[in-house]
């Protein structure tokens, strides 16, 4: 009877969409490569952010136990790797034989920089107590990071009755996380992975615009007068010529607008003049006096993510953005 409810519990985690088409340029691996100058330190980086859809299986909406250890080595081909819906499975696992899958992704990465993963909650955080699952958030990276800061969102909507139209938000610490990132000795980026509040409702809707509010207060506090790069699933559908399943386009851009807005980033297909701005898999950046960071191209990395059988390995396109990345030499 508890594994039921447990199941049912997971089962409610509807935690994204999936992504459509389009790529704007070539993202293969820049080796991260750095070069000094008389202008300061200077290079390029290609960063990967991509929604793994890590549910236990038959519960998420990929095949996460035949697709997962697929994924693992296709991401050693990027610098920098910001991954949502990616839980560990705890030892002990009180939930066996339903797992997550984080810990694949581990085996095959040889990343020298990576994440601590975020403890599962399994019903014991007493601000969310629907939660079953962490906040799904974590990081590979060939570049240096300090301790990733994980927020929750404020708010949630949605747990395992689905009658009210939420995606079962609440069933998970959903939110943002954040880490200094070292481009190059003394040279500091923050970098910020989220994973936006789902649904379609009225109620998420109200919660999508305090939680980019809640991360907008955030970066102007944590990352004042830091370089910035920010990349997640957004879950915020910006095309006002949205399909009927997702008729709030207007709403979410007017959200996204007003974020970037506050916070002085730039989505990076302002820039690049992408084909395709608006699916929720985003990436916005923000350069400071210090720090220029030039977005190359932004590529959906569909063929690269397949199995042999054509089927993709998650219900996201991940997406990789090429940043040229130049400073200012200190002192």
């Amino acid at each position: 009877m508890r594994r039921t409810l447990l199941l049912t519990c997971l089962a409610a985690l509807t935690l994204g969409t999936p992504g459509c088409s389009g790529d704007d340029g070539d993202a293969s691996k820049s080796d991260a490569t750095t070069s000094a100058t008389t202008a300061g330190p200077s290079g390029e980086f290609v960063m990967l952010s991509y929604n793994v859809a890590g549910l236990p299986e038959a519960l998420s909406g990929s095949e996460p136990a035949i697709n997962t250890p697929i994924i693992g080595p296709k991401l050693n081909a990027f610098d920098l790797v910001l991954l949502q819906e990616s839980w560990k499975t705890p030892e002990p696992n009180p939930l066996a034989p339903l797992r997550v899958y984080h810990e694949d992704l581990e085996a095959a990465a040889d990343f020298p920089h990576r994440s601590t993963p975020a403890t599962q909650p399994l019903g014991s955080n007493p601000h969310r107590p629907e939660a079953l699952l962490a906040d799904g958030l974590n990081r590979f990276s060939r570049l240096s990071f300090d301790e990733v800061t994980r927020v929750a969102w404020t708010g949630c909507f949605g747990g395992m009755d689905r009658s009210d139209h939420g995606a079962g938000d609440c069933l998970a610490t959903k939110g943002f996380s954040v880490a200094t990132t070292e481009l190059a000795d003394g040279v500091e980026l923050d970098v910020y992975n989220l994973h936006g509040e789902a649904g379609s409702s009225a109620r998420d809707q109200e919660l999508q615009a305090a939680d980019y509010e809640q991360l907008a207060k955030f970066i102007l506090e944590h990352s004042a007068d830091k370089a910035i790069l920010l990349a997640g699933d957004t879950n915020l559908h910006t095309d006002v010529d949205a399909d009927p399943e997702h008729p709030e386009g207007a709403g979410d851009l007017a959200i996204w607008e007003r974020f970037l807005e506050q916070t002085g980033l730039v989505d990076v297909c302002e820039p690049l003049d992408c084909r395709d701005p608006d699916r929720i898999d985003k990436a916005a950046f923000r350069n400071n006096d210090s720090v220029t960071l030039k977005p190359l191209s932004r590529t959906w990395e569909t063929d690269n993510f397949k199995r042999d059988d054509g089927r993709p390995l998650s219900d996201h396109e991940p997406l990789a953005v090429r940043f040229r990345w130049s400073s200012k030499p200190r002192g």
